[in-house]
């Protein structure tokens, strides 16, 4: 074959390479917490207790990716280009938290930012996220799922901190690769933050005088 139609014909061989290749690669699963698409309550002139404003959270730099996290070990970090969130990260954890708080007494509703300049809170929740993720170690075949959140309960009209609590949720055991199962864990983790946030207003005084702390 003459040497320049040997190199004609090269490129199409890279490409029917690259092609199958593709062909046959995973499909991309994406994924949703639970609450991330329920509507929050409108306030209710009817209904007594709480309105709450939850700020935009503060994710772990490492969180900040499209892909799932898992962690092996202590200090390795793994992602998957084929288990990736369908939403951003942080407004779904807020979404979804604001989802489990709203209509628990004594909340009457919740507001997610960005709301309405106008909008008044009895109080505003400021989520501080540092894990969100699977662990496992380095020889195991299951995995579990790890949060770790602490959270300011702040007043709206000075921004006075004036209760800190936090929430550290480990459980599950599944199988290594059953994302489907860890983000059902991670989901029953953010039930838990909002559990422990609503029994942290309830220890608040008619006065609207916080207890000294939430464990």
């Amino acid at each position: 074959m003459p040497i320049t139609r040997l190199l004609a014909a090269l490129p199409l061989f890279v490409l029917t390479g690259c092609f199958s290749l593709s062909r046959s690669a995973p499909a991309v699963q994406h994924y949703v917490l639970s609450g991330a698409r329920t509507p929050i309550a409108a306030a209710s002139p009817a209904t007594s207790g709480l309105s709450i404003g939850i700020r935009r959270l503060e994710l772990a730099p490492y969180l900040a990716t499209p892909s799932v996290v898992v962690r092996r070990g202590e200090h390795v970090i793994e992602t998957s280009a084929f288990h990736r969130w369908g939403e951003d990260l942080g407004e779904g954890i807020n979404h979804t938290v604001a989802a489990h708080l709203a209509n628990s007494a004594p909340v009457k509703h919740v507001n997610i930012a960005p709301w309405a300049a106008r909008t008044q809170h009895d109080y505003l929740v400021q989520l501080h996220v540092a894990r969100f993720e699977g662990i496992t170690d380095s020889a195991a075949t299951t995995a579990a799922a790890n949060v770790v959140t602490s959270w300011d309960i702040i007043r709206p009209l000075d921004g006075a901190l004036l209760v800190r609590g936090s929430t550290d949720y480990r459980a599950g055991r599944f199988q290594i690769g059953d994302y489907s199962a860890l983000v059902g864990e991670l989901n029953s983790a953010l039930a838990k933050v909002a559990n422990d946030l609503q029994a942290c207003f309830a220890r608040f005084r008619a006065d609207s005088l916080p207890p000294p702390s939430c464990p």
